[in-house]
């Protein structure tokens, strides 16, 4: 007797949205179904397997080189496939999620990449997972246009060879979607969203002259990467594209996988097209996994922890070598600043702040950077642009003077710079302000002129919890006040006041914003450390 069929997947407590039958095909479902059941049971062992490695930290406060791998480093052999052309010129990419506008506003930038967000910079809802995949399949078929309600201002797409190319980045292994269940249990999150895309879109790409692109995000370890690119293999198969067609960019915003750059290209080498260096979540991530480690591995104010800090040099230095010893792209930092529309000065003491950093990063070596908004493309563009001239990336800089040893990483006391009282201020406003806006369903949210996603609250909550559980002091009004659970109730409080003065009782009731100081407070003081902020958020976002 055969086995029975597979129970089809199933949507869970979700209101009908327009055009979703277009996403939701019953072949599309099937697709995603059949990456569920072949891969969410390596995709539970691995974060099983996080656990047991962040609780070794824990016990040795250190990390190092694997050397169980230390053949595939030594190697000098191998090499990533060659990028395809339309990734062979990454010089400036743009970031955002996939609503309507941003979709148009992204695509017609004059970036040479749009990082298309189904993470970070977007809140889960069943709405923003459904509508962003209509968007993209829109794009592609230059069926998308949009008109602002408010401004009555239209916008339509450039010519196609003026058109940024799509990197998706789907969520992370640790999300679930809760919207599509298979057998009862949801699906992880990272495989609707890539399933979903992939399904629809490869083949359109292919015949674009472009191809499925994807930017992974929180990997922690090389088997991450081979869990990926097995997902890849099969799926290629399963549409019927030619083997190496997908590329992926994995973000090296975990501690973890700093360790293991080497080792995520390897497993990842047919599809591999680069490395990023992210900020936020890579000091979250330090902050996660060395949390009992003492004062040594206390970070200051997130805003004093900047690229130039030691321990950060090391990482980007190393990330640039590694992947032009193997053939990679070396992609940079977020450039987060929001222009003001009021302010001259602001936006000229900003933009020189932005050159600066990207013309460090140019000079690095890198291949590109990310901006976060269409103004600030010109100004990398120009960074880039006077190193790189008319050649496509500077690969052949191999960085062979770089020389970082296990510990460089995890120097956080090689950084001259404490936590302060307004740092727990800005952590607590800018923890509250976005969390409030991630509850409305907003994940890209512009706070005090600087474009902020999830990884912003995770280091923001973070750094509240860090500071308190090592007892730091600060100096405020002309005294020494110590970091307690009352001090951030207090600030809390006040920030709470501050946000009702400030937008008035109206606003303040229509918002989210008891829930959010209430959910900021509960994972910055609660006992036990939660892995991620959108874990339990995720639980109170409606929709």
């Amino acid at each position: 007797m055969s086995a029975p069929a597979p129970s089809p997947l199933v949507v869970v407590d979700a209101e009908p949205l327009p055009r979703q039958e277009e996403v939701l095909t019953e072949a599309a479902l099937a697709f995603v179904a059949e990456l569920h059941r072949r891969f969410t049971p390596r995709r539970d062992e691995l974060l099983a397997r996080r656990a047991e490695r962040r609780a070794e930290i824990a016990r040795t406060s250190t990390l190092d080189f694997l050397p169980e791998t230390a053949a595939v480093r030594a190697d000098d052999s191998w090499k990533v496939a060659p990028a395809p052309a339309a990734l062979n010129d990454r010089r400036v990419e743009i970031t955002g999620p996939t609503d309507r506008k941003m979709t148009i506003n992204a695509l017609n930038s004059g970036a040479r990449v749009w990082l298309a967000d189904f993470e970070d910079a977007s809140a889960p809802t069943w709405e923003n997972v459904v509508l962003g995949q209509v968007n993209l399949i829109d794009a592609y078929t230059r069926n998308i246009d949009f008109t602002d309600p408010r401004s009555g201002k239209s916008y339509a797409l450039k010519p196609a060879d003026q058109l940024a190319t799509v990197v998706m980045r789907p969520r992370g292994w640790h999300l679930e979607e809760r919207h599509l269940a298979f057998d009862g249990r949801p699906v992880p999150g990272a495989l609707v969203d890539f399933g979903l895309y992939f399904f629809h879109n490869a083949q359109r790409l292919i015949d674009l002259g472009k191809g499925p692109y994807f930017y992974l995000p929180k990997t922690e370890s090389h088997l991450e990467a081979r869990l990926w690119n097995d997902i890849f293999v099969f799926a290629q198969d399963y549409v019927g594209i030619p083997q190496g067609t997908v590329r992926a960019t994995v973000l090296i915003e975990t501690i973890t996988a700093a360790y293991e750059m080497e080792e995520i290209l390897y497993e990842l080498r047919d599809h591999a097209a680069g490395l990023n260096a992210g900020r936020w979540d890579y000091l979250f991530s330090i902050v996660k996994n060395f949390r009992d480690g003492g004062a040594k591995f206390v970070l200051p104010d997130r805003n004093a922890v900047t690229m130039t800090a030691p321990f950060m040099r090391a990482y980007t230095e190393l990330l640039v070598r590694t992947c032009h010893k193997r053939g990679a792209h070396a992609i940079g930092g977020m450039a987060a600043f929001i222009p003001s529309r009021k302010d001259a000065e602001v936006n000229k003491v900003a933009f020189e702040k932005v050159k600066a950093d990207k013309d460090r990063e140019a000079g690095d070596g890198f291949d590109g950077s990310w901006v976060a908004h269409p103004d600030l493309v010109p100004i990398a563009m120009a960074s880039f642009d006077a190193v790189l001239g008319d050649k496509p990336n500077q690969k052949d800089r191999l960085r062979e003077d770089v020389s970082v040893a296990p510990g460089d990483l995890i120097a956080i006391d090689s950084l001259d710079a404490k936590p302060t009282y307004a740092g727990l201020v800005s952590a607590v406003q800018v923890g509250t302000r976005y969390i409030e806006a991630w509850l409305r369903g907003l994940g890209a949210v512009a706070i005090f002129n600087l474009m902020e996603d999830a990884a912003t609250a995770e280091i923001s909550r973070s750094q509240i919890w860090q500071w308190i559980n090592a007892g730091v002091e600060f100096e405020h009004a002309g005294e020494t006040v110590k970091a307690t659970p009352e001090l951030a109730r207090e600030v809390a409080a006040q920030e709470l006041a501050a946000i009702r003065a400030e937008i008035g009782e109206e606003a303040f009731a229509a918002g989210k914003w008891q829930q959010a100081h209430d959910l900021l407070l509960h994972v910055s003081l609660d006992a036990d450390y939660a892995d991620f902020l959108t874990l339990p958020a995720y639980e109170q976002l409606v929709g």
